[in-house]
């Protein structure tokens, strides 16, 4: 228990701590007492990317199990029929560009038809270090410089806004 509480306080990426932590969120959601949070500008956003015939990816530090119980239940309703795929740590760490790669390879794509946004510059660099188009997501609006060659958004209205 002392270890699972130390795990959590420094925020770990550890698989297996991640796989068991979506098993016990698992009942939360089942249950109705976890929802899942997504900022109001992501879901006309998946919406226009579907139009757009993009495909979105999530690669998350948490598990595929945990990413899929938050986005099907969103105050927005099911978001999961958006999303071609999830991938967690189990593809690497985040931090590793060899990671992106691998998402790629698994896509049967290039790096460079992806973009990959984020709150977290080194996932930025790393991805970008892959070959990835990236965007640094700073919602806060406190960030003034991007990592590497990456925009920085605030909002996901200004990605990909029009139709192809």
């Amino acid at each position: 228990m002392a270890y699972g509480q130390w795990l959590i306080r420094h925020d770990s990426k550890c698989t297996v701590f991640k796989s068991l932590q979506g098993k016990i969120w698992q009942e939360g959601y089942a249950s109705g007492e976890l929802r899942g949070q997504v900022y109001p500008d992501v879901p006309p956003a998946f919406e226009r990317w579907r139009r757009q015939k993009r495909e979105i990816c999530i690669y998350s530090s948490g598990s595929v199990l945990a990413q899929r119980l938050l986005f099907q239940t969103t105050t927005f309703g099911d978001l999961t029929g958006y999303i071609k795929d999830f991938f967690d740590t189990r593809i690497g760490d985040k931090t590793d560009s060899e990671s992106y790669k691998r998402i790629a390879a698994l896509l049967d794509r290039v790096p460079r038809e992806f973009l990959f946004l984020s709150d977290a510059g080194k996932e930025v660099e790393a991805a970008e270090s892959a070959g990835l188009l990236t965007c640094l997501c700073d919602r806060s609006g406190k960030i003034s410089q991007g990592k590497l060659g990456s925009a920085i958004i605030h909002t996901f209205d200004v990605v990909c806004p029009y139709e192809a």
